[in-house]
């Protein structure tokens, strides 16, 4: 794998918009590894904000917009706030060996989609694909294509979402929909 040039980036500039879904539809759950073999449920992040990336490392502005994502979850560690980035179709070796390419390397947890079954269930046709996901479990914005994450105005977005409201404690949560661990696991 080759990494980024300057040719590349000058041919993917990145934008600082994101498009509202209204009225908010309730995200599909997914269950997904992660590099270390974890099994992650969207469903386990209920109460934060959370953003979520469909990427390839083939895609230059996959790769150009990963830093931003790390910049944007760094800014906002602190607050109930996660990034899942969800890799399509690509072996759990390129994917590490892509983490190491870039800079700063991501630390918020990177999914592994090797058989491509989550894209379509959430409309994706093309990468990048990102979508935010409200503390409810709603789809609040989405962005196809490349985006600096860090912009001032996106991060201001997010910032709106995260203001602490009366949320009933997890113990009386009713699911979203019944949730089965075979389904969607992947790895």
């Amino acid at each position: 794998m080759l990494p980024l040039t300057a040719t590349a980036q000058a041919k993917t500039d990145l934008t600082s918009t994101l498009t509202t879904v209204a009225p908010r539809t309730v995200a599909k759950d997914f269950a997904l590894k992660d590099l270390d073999g974890k099994l992650q449920h969207l469903t386990d992040y209920r109460g934060k904000v959370v953003l979520i990336n469909f990427w390839g490392s083939w895609c230059p502005p996959c790769r150009r917009e990963m830093p931003s994502m790390e910049r944007l979850y760094q800014n906002l560690k602190a607050e109930p706030f996660a990034v899942l980035a969800i890799n399509q179709s690509e072996s759990l070796d390129l994917v590490f060996a892509f983490t190491g390419e870039i800079e700063p390397a991501p630390t918020f947890p990177m999914l592994l989609d090797d058989k491509g079954k989550i894209p379509p269930k959430w409309g994706v046709r093309g990468l990048p694909a990102s979508f935010i996901v409200d503390k409810q479990g709603r789809i609040a914005y989405r962005a196809m294509g490349g985006r600096e994450f860090d912009h001032p105005d996106i991060e201001k977005t997010l910032r709106a979402l995260i203001p602490d409201f009366p949320l009933a404690p997890k113990s009386q949560w009713k699911p979203l929909r019944q949730r089965d661990d075979s389904e969607d696991v992947q790895g």
